[in-house]
């Protein structure tokens, strides 16, 4: 299993921003993991009308966030092996021609080592700042990957959607990979699957240590199999459809639990690639990577 570890970018390890660089080459070069992730958080709102996580707070750890884009771009020019993942930028947000600059510059930054993920978000405030109506989350991120796909493919290249529309124009850099990056979608409501099913190259199931015990059968195979089901009856090959575990620990729980659910995640659901966001757990980017270390070591023992 490939097993990678979050960049610094949230909560006390934000306020480290000059040890990103050197946390990226560490995990490459002596803790051995496989890829580093960013996530896509724009606010933490003081009077929250959506909580976190389905709560009815926003944890501290939001009060302080780094930009995913420039972080990506840092572990880009100081690693050469690790992949670089987004998890997961809010595709909605953002427009098409600015999110395909900026992806395909990481990507060529990296030599193709990236993997967007996209989502959709949850927190109304975020959609407010933005200016984007959070009622259209779902059709503006369908926009978005056609958009995305007739930046990345064609030259010219031009779209023009009821949300999105990019004017003709000359597109001749492209990322690494014919037809761009493998895109990652998160969620786990019928829409989001079928949408996988449809379009993605693969799917981040999810798991919380300490709420709850694992299941690998209900977190991860039960879906991909229906997911792979879908794609099937739409004509593609199941088997194409990939996955990356994601792991977000809650506070209190320790890099061995974690270590856990990734060792069953592979023997019992044949995950290949996952990921832990070590930021609820460590105190500075020093601890972080002991806690990669001990993660690794209780996985791969």
């Amino acid at each position: 299993m490939r097993i990678g570890f979050t960049l610094p970018q949230f909560g006390p390890l934000a306020h480290q921003p000059d040890q990103v660089a050197h946390f990226a080459r560490q995990i490459e070069e002596q803790v051995g993991g496989d890829s580093l992730w960013v996530g896509d958080r724009l606010l933490a709102p003081a009077n929250p009308t959506v909580g976190y996580g389905g709560g009815d707070t926003i944890p501290a750890l939001f009060n302080s966030i780094l930009d995913p884009f420039a972080l990506l771009t840092v572990a880009a020019t100081v690693t050469e092996r690790v992949e670089l993942g987004a998890n997961v930028l809010n595709a909605p947000w953002y427009p098409p021609a600015m999110l395909a600059r900026s992806l395909t510059t990481i990507d060529l930054l990296s030599a193709g080592r990236l993997l967007p993920g996209f989502g959709v978000g949850w927190s109304p405030e975020e959609y407010e700042a933005t200016g984007v109506p959070m009622s259209e989350r779902g059709a503006r991120l369908d926009e978005c990957l056609d958009a995305l796909e007739a930046l990345w493919t064609t030259d010219p290249a031009e779209y023009n959607g009821k949300y999105w529309k990019v004017p003709s124009t000359r597109s001749e850099l492209k990322p690494t990979r014919k037809g761009g990056p493998p895109i990652y979608l998160a969620g786990f409501a019928p829409a989001a699957l079928r949408r996988v099913a449809r379009r993605a190259d693969g799917w981040l199931p999810v798991h919380r240590p300490g709420t709850g015990e694992f299941d690998p059968e209900a977190s991860i195979t039960t879906p991909l199999n229906h997911i792979r089901q879908l794609a099937e009856a739409e004509g593609r090959d199941p088997a194409s459809i990939g996955t990356v575990l994601r792991v977000y620990p809650v506070e209190g729980v320790t890099a061995e639990e974690c270590g856990d659910v990734l060792a069953r995640a592979g023997r019992e659901a044949g995950t290949e690639h996952a990921f832990v966001d070590l930021q609820c757990l460590a105190e500075s980017v020093d601890h972080a990577l002991e806690l990669a270390e001990r993660i690794l070591a209780r996985a791969r023992r």
